[in-house]
């Protein structure tokens, strides 16, 4: 279980990153954000997003039109 979840469901870049930004300062080092995304650019935007900051991409994948991702906070 993350330690915080972001619906970023139904937003279209760049509000699920800019959002993520924001909720990643609010978990503690070390621990997980999992966020949900319904815009298919989500993928290479996290992917980038953990690459630029330094935290860690634990899982990523796709259900029903959901992309599911768990960044972890290392940066």
């Amino acid at each position: 279980m993350a330690d915080k979840v972001l619906d970023a469901k139904g937003l279209n870049c760049p509000l699920p990153i800019l959002k993520a930004k924001k909720a990643i300062v609010e978990v503690p080092k070390d621990g997980t954000l999992e966020v949900l995304s319904t815009d298919p650019g989500s993928v290479a935007d996290f992917q980038a997003f953990c690459r630029t900051t330094g935290n860690t991409m634990l899982e990523h994948g796709e259900s029903d039109g959901v992309y599911r991702f768990v960044i972890k906070h290392t940066g």
